[in-house]
C-alpha cells in the first residue's frame, strides 16, 4: 500500500474534499504513474453532480500526465521513466477495438465509469477502509499517483513540459480528432464550431491545419470569440445577437456550411445548425449531454440536402497514435493549445472548477 493525497468526489453537487488514501499493489496489466499534471474536464464535473452513474465516493480526473514509476508484469508498452500523457481506457477486445475503434468500445462504460477493476476491486481505500471508486477513465487522476490500466496511458516526447500535455488526453483530443480524424474536410472547405471552450478551441486549431478557409466560431463570451480569432477563426458569431442559422448562412455567403461541430449539447443550438449546412453537410455531436436529450429536426424542406448528423466520442481517435501527433504538432507551433491552459494547485481544485463553469478559464490544469 502506498499512502497518497488526493481530490475526492463524495457527494453529488459538492465540492471535492482533499484527503489521505491508500493505493493498492499494481495488478499485471496496470502502470503506477506518478502525476505531474491533471486536466479539468467538462466530464469532471457532470460525474461529480451525477449525471453519469461513476459510484461515489471515487477520484476521478481523466487528463493525467506523469512519469512512470513501476509496471506490471504483463504491460509492454512502457517502462520506468517514460514520461506519459492518460487518455480514456478501452477494453482491448471488443469488436470495435479490435476493428481500432477504440473510441466506440463495447465496454466503454464499463471501463471508463465503472469506478472499478473487472474483478470488483477498486485500487483506493480510505483511512477507515472503506472504499473509494478507482480506475475512473482507467486512471483517477486526481490523486498524486495512480494505478493506471495500461490502455490508458501514451508515451510522448520526454522533451516536451508534462504540466502543457495533460489536457491532450480528452478534451484536445475530442475536438482536434473530431476535425481531423472523423469530419476530414477538404482545404478549402468551411466548418463552424459551436462552443469555443477547450474543445470547440481545440477544433478551431484542427480545422486552421485541415486547411479550412471559412472557419466560424460561435459563443456567448466575447473574450472566447476573440481567442478564437486568435487560433484561427475567420468568423465569429455571438449567438445572443440574433438568429443562430441567419449568422451562419451570412458567415458563409448563403452557401451554407460543409460542417458543423457542436461542443454545447444544447438542442436549439444543434437545431439552428442544422439549418444552416449546405447541400450534403454534416451536423457532428461531441457535446455531453444528460441522457433522454431529444433535439427537434426539420426532415421535410431539408429531405434533398443530403445532410448528416452523426456524434463523435474521443475525437474517433486512436490515443496512443494520435496524441504523439498532437504533441508533435504543438512543437511545431501549429496547435498552439496552452495558451487555453490556467494553472491550479491541487488544494485549490475547487477553485478550478468553478472558474471553469463561469468561463474565467477555459481549461484549468492541476499541478502536483
Amino acid at each position: 500500500m502506498t499512502t497518497i493525497t488526493a481530490a475526492v468526489a463524495r457527494e453529488h453537487e459538492a465540492p471535492l474534499s482533499i484527503e489521505e488514501l491508500q493505493l493498492d499493489s499494481l495488478r499485471a496489466n496496470e502502470v503506477r504513474v506518478k502525476m505531474v499534471a491533471t486536466g479539468i474536464c467538462h466530464t469532471d464535473a457532470i460525474v461529480r453532480d451525477g449525471v453519469y452513474p461513476t459510484p461515489l465516493p471515487a477520484v476521478l480526473g481523466h487528463e493525467g500526465a506523469g512519469v512512470v514509476e513501476e509496471v506490471g508484469e504483463a504491460v509492454t508498452t512502457v517502462r520506468p521513466g517514460d514520461h506519459v500523457v492518460l487518455s480514456a481506457a478501452y477494453c482491448t477486445h471488443c469488436n470495435e477495438c479490435r476493428a481500432g475503434r477504440m473510441a466506440y468500445c463495447e465496454n466503454l462504460f464499463a471501463e471508463n465509469f465503472g469506478g472499478r477493476r473487472p474483478d470488483g476491486t477498486t485500487a483506493l481505500t480510505a483511512p477507515d477502509g472503506s472504499a473509494v471508486s478507482s480506475h475512473f477513465f482507467g486512471q483517477s487522476a486526481f490523486g498524486a499517483r495512480a494505478n493506471v490500466v495500461e490502455s490508458s496511458v501514451i508515451r510522448v516526447d520526454p522533451e516536451a513540459p508534462l504540466e502543457k500535455l495533460a489536457p491532450l488526453g480528452c478534451g484536445m483530443q475530442t475536438g482536434a480528432g473530431a476535425i481531423l480524424n472523423e469530419l476530414r474536410p477538404p482545404a478549402g472547405s468551411s466548418v463552424a464550431v459551436c462552443g469555443a471552450g477547450a474543445v470547440g478551441l481545440a477544433a478551431i486549431m484542427a480545422a486552421r491545419v485541415a486547411g479550412c478557409t471559412t472557419i466560424v466560431a460561435v459563443d456567448v463570451h466575447d473574450n472566447r470569440l476573440e481567442l478564437a480569432t486568435e487560433l484561427g477563426a475567420t468568423h465569429t458569431i455571438n449567438n445572443r445577437n440574433g438568429d443562430l442559422t441567419e449568422m451562419l448562412l451570412t458567415a458563409t455567403g448563403n452557401k451554407g456550411l460543409n460542417y458543423v461541430l457542436d461542443t454545447t449539447a444544447m438542442p436549439a443550438v444543434l437545431a439552428s445548425a442544422a439549418n444552416a449546412l449546405s447541400v450534403r453537410g454534416t451536423l457532428a455531436l461531441v457535446g455531453a449531454a444528460k441522457p433522454g436529450t431529444e433535439v427537434p429536426f426539420e426532415i421535410g424542406a431539408s429531405l434533398v440536402k443530403g445532410w448528416t448528423f452523426k456524434t463523435i466520442v474521443q475525437g474517433s481517435s486512436v490515443p496512443q497514435v494520435f496524441i504523439p501527433r498532437l504533441v508533435e504538432l504543438w512543437e511545431q507551433g501549429r496547435f498552439p493549445f496552452d495558451k487555453l491552459i490556467r494553472t491550479y494547485k491541487l488544494d485549490d481544485i475547487n477553485t478550478a472548477f468553478e472558474d471553469s463553469e463561469s468561463g474565467n478559464t477555459v481549461k484549468p490544469v492541476v499541478i502536483y
